[in-house]
């Protein structure tokens, strides 16, 4: 296990009937505006919930969030809060919204040109200070709630980056199981497999003799395995929401990923999808992932076996074989779920390969635990999805 420093000051509010709680986290004296998506949580009686918990606070408010939020969105409401003197935060939706609040928080106090510089730029530029934000959350998946990385799309230039900084943590997070209960099947779907594949990044990689993070990465994917599915079938099963809302949580909160190597190559590769293509994130991470595991077999193959005895019980057969039905496994449960996971199904054709390798070869970027996959291996992955 390699050396590493843990620290999580992200203030956790579990449980049903919190959001009200909303009201006691909002410093005193503050101005703030309120951020959502498209208009669901009115739906949902979430934003009702909210807005009663702040009768007696300074609040604004501003929608539109979409769900792969983007850069041209975001500084509309930067604009907004230097016009308004706002000084706090408060994401109220899905992962979306709040990935969309770290980067306003950030953007709003960023003294140079363009705040995309935080994302174009990421191992350059840092955020040296952001507003302070807090969330309700009312969909698990990306685990956004308790760290500081988020993803932006620039629509004008068909980018989706990302960028991470402790700077944008939220000060606290609010989760409500009881949000699931509206939530529809394929937005279940989609946060049942972006938390997996949150755990799968930082844990199909090369082993570090680091048992105690497989063994909690284990369980976060075993316990989605397990209820997950109890969730598409019953939303209104609160235990089974409760467990999925907190796998989510732990999927990407630092505390799996200590420690260890971390791979991210599917997200990398995936977000390019999205960009070219505006599929859900989650379902691009089901197209591109079951090719790595294929791909880089050799590289994972001691994990990608303790993968299949785990996880899935596969015991018997030569090494390749049990990879293999590992990856299968894995794709039928993804399945299972109404996730699809090729290229065709989601109506790619051969001709956008070719855009993303460009892209890769253009950066100059190499991907994975290893910085060994390139653009021509970027090709193969994906060619492997066909």
């Amino acid at each position: 296990m390699y050396n590493f420093e843990y620290q999580n000051p992200v203030k956790i509010i579990f449980g049903k009937g919190t959001i009200p709680k909303v009201g006691s986290e909002i410093p005193a004296n503050t101005k703030v505006l309120l951020i959502y998506g498209g208009g669901s949580i009115k739906r949902t009686g979430v934003y009702d919930k909210v807005k009663d918990a702040l009768k007696n606070v300074d609040l604004l408010e501003f929608g539109g969030i979409e769900p792969n939020p983007h850069y041209e969105t975001c500084m509309k409401a930067v604009e907004l809060i230097k016009k308004e003197d706002v000084n706090f935060l408060l994401s109220v939706g899905g992962g979306s919204v709040l990935d969309a609040t770290k980067f306003i928080a950030a953007a709003a106090l960023y003294k140079g040109d363009d705040p995309w510089d935080f994302l174009s730029h990421r191992f350059e530029i840092e955020v040296e200070e952001a507003l302070p934000l807090g969330d309700v959350l009312t969909l698990p998946a990306t685990g956004s709630e308790m760290n500081g990385n988020a993803v932006i799309t620039r629509e004008s230039t068909q980018e989706k980056l990302s960028f991470g900084s402790p700077k944008v943590m939220p000060q606290f997070s609010i989760l409500d199981p009881e949000c699931i209960f509206t939530l529809p099947d394929k937005q279940v779907a989609n946060g049942i497999v972006d938390a997996f594949m949150h755990v799968l990044e930082q844990y199909l990689t090369f082993a570090v003799n680091s048992p105690i993070q497989d063994r909690f990465a284990e369980g976060i994917l075993t316990t989605l395995v397990e209820e997950g599915p109890k969730v598409l079938a019953n939303r209104n099963d609160y235990d089974a929401a409760a467990n999925f809302m907190w796998s989510a949580t732990m999927a990407l909160n630092g505390l799996i990923g200590s420690g260890v190597p971390q791979d991210w190559a599917t997200h990398m590769i995936g977000h390019e999808l999205t960009a070219f293509h505006g599929i859900d994130h989650a379902r691009t991470l089901a197209i591109v992932m079951p090719g790595i595991m294929n791909i880089k077999r050799e590289n994972k193959k001691e994990k990608l076996l303790q993968f299949g005895e785990r996880i899935w019980g596969i015991t018997e057969g030569t090494y390749n074989e049990r990879i293999d039905k590992a990856i299968a496994k894995t794709v039928e449960f993804f399945e299972s779920l109404g996730v699809p996971c090729k290229l065709p199904d989601y109506d790619v054709p051969a001709e956008t390969i070719e855009k993303i390798k460009e892209r890769f070869k253009q950066r100059g970027s190499k991907l994975g635990e290893k910085a060994d996959i390139d653009y021509n291996e970027v090709e193969a992955i994906l060619q492997d999805r066909l």
